[in-house]
This record gives C-alpha cells, structure tokens and sequence, in this order.
C-alpha cells in the first residue's frame, strides 16, 4: 500500500507547529496544512469521488495547491494539474479526457475555466477558489472556502496501491494533441524522496523557494513533493518577478533556489542583488532546459553559488539524471543517471552507443510512467522493452556523465516552457484564409528561445502578421504566442511536398522578420 498524501499526515505529526508554506506575510503550519487536506477530501468523497476517479485542479503558487492536491489523493483519485494560463477549449481537453469528475479553479481564472467546465459533460463539481475570507457564491458551481470550512478534517487516507496512479501530466511530444502521461504513487513518491534526500538533503531547517509551477512536474516533484518529505517550509511566489525573489530569498532566508535557466539569466541582468543578502542560499538547482554556460560561469562568480543541473521529463516523474553534490561539475552536463535508473544511448540502429556516439537519450527504471491515458499505441511507441525513448539526443562521456546534444522533438523551450510547433500549427490552419503553417524555435539569450510563426495565405487572399497575432491570442496561453510572424507566399517543401523546418529555421536565424 502508498498513497502519497500519506507523508503530509507523516510530517504534520513530526512538526506540527513548523511553519509548511509561507506567502508573503502569512505562513501556514503543517498542521494546518495537513488539516485542510483532509477537510478538501472530504468534501470530494461527500460528491462520490474516490480511488480510480480524476480531479482536475487550475491553481497557482498558493498555499492553495498542496492542500487541494494532498486533499485529491487522500481520496485515492489521481491529480490533474491544468497550466493556470490555458484558455478554455485548451482546459476542455484536460477534463474530458481524463475524464475529471470534479474541478477545482483558482478565482482568476474562472470565467476560461467555467467556460471548460460546462463544456466538459464528465465534470459534474465545479469549486472557486479565493482568498479565505471571500465567501461570495460563484455564478457557476461553489465556494471552495465555505464547503472546506465545513467539512471534518477527519479522513481515513484510501489505501492505494503503489502502481495506482496518483498524477495525470499531459504532455504534447511530437502529436500536437496533449496526452496524460499516468505517474503512479511510486514514481512520485521515489522520484520525491530521491530529490529531498539525496539530490538537495532537505531537512525542516530549510527553506525552498516555490515559485517554479506546480502544475509542471519539476516544481510539483522536486519542491512540493521533496518539501513535504523532508520537512522543509515552502516560500511561494506565484509568478517569477526578479526583484520580488530576490526580497522572498532575503525575507525568508531561503536555502534552496530552483529554477529555470531564464531565471537565473534574469538574475544576472540586474544589480539589484546588492540590495539583498543571499547569504542564506546553500543551494541551487537548475532543469527544464540547457543552461548556458556563461550563465553558469557568471552566477557562480556573483552569489558565490554552483548551480547543480539535471534533466528529465514529465514522463520521467520528472528527474532522471543529475549533477549531485560532491561528483565533479561539468559545465553543460546533465549529471549521471540516479540511483536505479539507468540512461544509455541508443543508436539509430537500435544498438547501443559507446563513449561519446550520439544517440537517442532511453531511460529505465522506477521514474517511468505507467503509460499514456487512453493511448496504448503511444505508449508503445514511447517504451520499446522497457527503455522510453525521450526524443533528445545525447552522448555519454568515458566518466558517465550525459550532455544532450539536440532534440529529436521540435519542442520549443521559451523560459523553461515547453510550447508545442504543432499545436500552435493545428489552431494556425484552422483561420480562414491560412493554406500552410509552420511554427519554430529561434534562439534568443533571455529565454533560450523564441517561438517564430511562418504563414502562406489561400490564394487570392491577403492576411496580416497582425491579424493572425490577435487570432491566436484569442485561442493560445500568452506564453504560446509568437513573437514574430511572417508571411510567405510559399512555404519550402521538399520533393514529398512536406514542409522543410530545416530551411524556415535558417531563415529566422538570419534574422528575417514579419513583425
């Protein structure tokens, strides 16, 4: 038997008066946090929900998230995190297809997440989350507060199996239609545990500054899971403003710094940190994409601080390899595999890679899915005899540490978000007067990359860089958007007629520009 949301109850009875998350000026006890969860399931369990059902939940960094997700697998159903910046027909797709019977939404975002909910015909409860003293009715479904304020915050955690799944994370890869990756209690639970014990040694005298998203697996698996195992208090910051983490570091004496690669850059791109003591900080990790060397370089020589690299996906809950305290740091290395991992790479004819080859990165081991929801042919083709195949290219060098070489995948990664070339393509051939589309990743030193859109009008028409901005805006997540598009007569194909990215990307390097 595991069940996650046991290690909340674990820690609450160890420190019930430590202080579990913090936002701005109110912090909030493992005690209570661990009581909310309780009352959150059940509520949910009053609604008929239990082991083997879906919970979707559209919430930011607020001490909100961990006890709505704690409150969910208490109940032995599993977690649907939905990225707080979808519009509604991107959220529909995560309810009806994991088939969420219940919805929680954090109050910003209700009109886009209503709008899903009412769509979405498997979705019969819908709960607005608020601030605790805002007790309004809602136009549609209930008031988070008011139900949880009533409910007992006595509950029997359901008994679930380590193989029952506790996380539906969906992810694009190569399809452009998102698919759950199904993580069960273990993976999480291992991948958690391995994070706080080993990789950052959290103890409840430490301090982790939450502002990656939590309904990302890094921030989800290697700062809320990690802290609550570890005991460690949670300082949120819902949206990453320079300035405003470098007072939370200051403020809360903050230990351990996660980011993203933009992150740190953002850090270096300003002389505020003069400003702040960051004497407190003993550790910092970076993943979600490369992080470039002279940042690297130039962080270390700032604050003092190495920061510590890894890699993985969200089909690899997510951590798959790192550069742990106390092995050699290799700049531009993802680190060495964790312990019961194993990482190789595999050659285009199925064989493996010796020292320094490159090859496709496959992974092994206790952090992979149990599958993709509803897609066994996907499944299939992602784990071949147990390997998953990531999609990245790597190479392996004669000490074991790994270094990704370019992706297989189109992915775009914008500041450490993931944006799907497809996606975007599918909404861009759906406008009226679009005959061909194609969207690529261009290199840019604040975020890592950029998203460029290429467009060919039907013929006889006349279409806009401008007017084909506002049509995504009106249907994409902002971070989606491009931020250059250009209008082509023709888009390159090649003798199949399949459209060359290779020679798109070539021109938007050359820094040809729409707009």
């Amino acid at each position: 038997m595991l069940n996650l949301a046991h290690f909340l109850d674990v820690i609450a009875e160890r420190y019930p008066n430590n202080t579990g998350v913090i936002l701005d000026d109110v912090r909030i006890s493992w005690r209570e946090v661990a009581d909310f969860a309780r009352r959150v399931a059940n509520v949910l369990r009053s609604k008929g929900i239990g082991r083997g059902d879906t919970v979707a939940m559209m919430v930011p960094n607020t001490p909100h998230f961990p006890i709505i997700y704690y409150g969910i697998l208490h109940t032995g159903a599993a977690v649907v995190p939905v990225n707080v910046l979808y519009q509604h027909n991107e959220i529909e797709h995560y309810l009806t297809d994991s088939g969420a019977k219940a919805f929680f939404a954090f109050k910003l975002f209700e009109e886009e997440a209503r709008k899903a909910f009412l769509a979405a015909e498997c979705c019969k409860d819908f709960f607005v989350v608020s601030a605790p003293h805002e007790l309004d009715e809602p136009a549609v479904g209930e008031n988070f507060n008011k139900v949880v304020m009533q409910a007992d915050s006595a509950f029997d955690t359901t008994q679930t199996m380590p193989d029952d799944t506790a996380v539906i994370l969906y992810t694009s890869g190569t399809t452009g239609v998102p698919k759950g990756a199904e993580l069960t209690h273990f993976n999480m639970f291992f991948n958690a545990y391995y994070a706080c014990h080993s990789i950052m040694k959290m103890s409840p005298a430490d301090t982790a500054l939450v502002t990656l998203p939590l309904f990302h697996s890094f921030g989800q698996t290697c700062l809320m899971n990690a802290s609550v195992l570890g005991g460690a208090a949670m300082s949120m910051l819902p949206r990453f403003e320079t300035e405003k983490a470098m007072q939370v570091i200051a403020r809360d004496k903050v230990t351990i710094v996660t980011l993203v690669p933009t992150m740190y850059f953002f850090m270096l791109d300003t002389n505020k940190h003069q400003d702040y003591d960051f004497s407190s900080v003993r550790l910092a990790v970076s993943g979600g994409s490369a992080l470039p060397e002279d940042t690297h370089r130039r962080f270390k020589e700032r604050y003092g601080i190495v920061i510590l690299e890894g890699y993985g996906l969200s089909e690899t809950s997510p951590v798959a390899s790192f550069t742990q305290e106390g092995d050699e740091v290799r700049v531009g290395s993802i680190g060495k595999p964790i312990w019961g991992v194993e990482m190789r790479i595999m050659l285009d004819d199925g064989t493996f890679g010796k020292t320094d080859e490159v090859g496709e990165i496959v992974i092994r081991g206790h952090n992979v899915m149990k599958q993709y929801l509803n897609r066994p042919q996907a499944t299939r083709d992602a784990i071949v005899n147990g390997w998953f195949h990531t999609g990245d290219v790597g190479r392996r060098d004669e000490d074991g540490y790994f270094y990704i070489v370019d992706r297989k995948k189109d992915i775009i990664i914008r500041g450490g978000m993931n944006i799907y070339p497809r996606e975007i393509e599918e909404v861009l051939y759906a406008h009226p007067k679009v005959l061909e589309a194609s969207v690529v990743g261009v290199p840019d030193p604040a975020r890592g990359e950029e998203v460029k859109a290429f467009v060919s009008p039907i013929d006889g028409e006349t279409v806009t860089p401008e007017e084909i901005a506002e049509y995504l805006q009106q249907r994409m997540a902002k971070y989606k958007w491009p931020r250059d598009i250009e209008i082509l007569k023709e888009l390159p194909k090649g003798p199949t007629g399949k459209i060359l990215k290779r020679e798109l990307k070539l021109r938007a390097a050359k820094g040809k520009s729409g707009r």
